[in-house]
């Protein structure tokens, strides 16, 4: 498995045959298989070395007799399979905002009942530690809403697009004898 550096976009790999690509496991008709779990980080990792912005595109070279049905049928595998795991992405990074409005409600509740309970308690002594720390703990429940939509979305959205990008790019089949 290697790639061309030269060829903006290029990902090549390398096989000594078509089965090498796909999961054996899948019981899957052989046009919607998954791709073999190190195929597939090998792909993902080359194409994460080239630009945001460059178009990508994959070459399979499968050293077996030359076969056109074969081709068509990877061709066909790469790409379904790509855009298949763009759309789990997605719906990934749905789901994590869906939990980040919940959890913001959540937190923003907890953040309020805090501090109406901090307003009950007296002012003066030891009760300022307690109005203290229900102020922080009101304000803590907040950090995970927080998290999500500044953080932790960005990852889920890159890779999305990422795979994207592959289900959409050329995928080259040769062979060599």
């Amino acid at each position: 498995m290697t790639e061309n550096p030269g060829a903006s976009g290029l990902i090549e790999l390398r096989l000594g045959h078509v089965g090498q690509l796909f999961n054996t496991m899948d019981p899957s008709p052989f046009h919607e298989r998954d791709l073999d779990h190190d195929a597939e980080e090998f792909i993902l990792s080359w194409a994460r070395e080239h630009e945001h912005d460059a178009v990508l595109r994959l070459r399979v070279v499968l050293r077996q007799p030359a076969d056109e049905h074969t081709a068509g049928q990877v061709r066909e595998s790469v790409r379904h399979y790509f855009a298949y795991r763009a759309r789990m992405a997605r719906r990934e990074l749905r789901d994590l905002f869906r939990e980040g409005r919940t959890s913001l409600a959540i937190g923003a509740l907890f953040l309020a009942a805090t501090l109406v309970l901090r307003g009950l308690i007296p002012a003066g002594g030891w009760t300022d530690i307690v109005r203290e720390g229900l102020t922080i703990c009101g304000w803590v429940g907040l950090w995970k809403p927080i998290d999500i939509h500044l953080y932790r979305w960005w990852p889920l959205k890159a890779h999305g697009d990422l795979l994207a990008r592959l289900g959409d790019g050329e995928v080259e089949v040769v062979f060599e004898a």
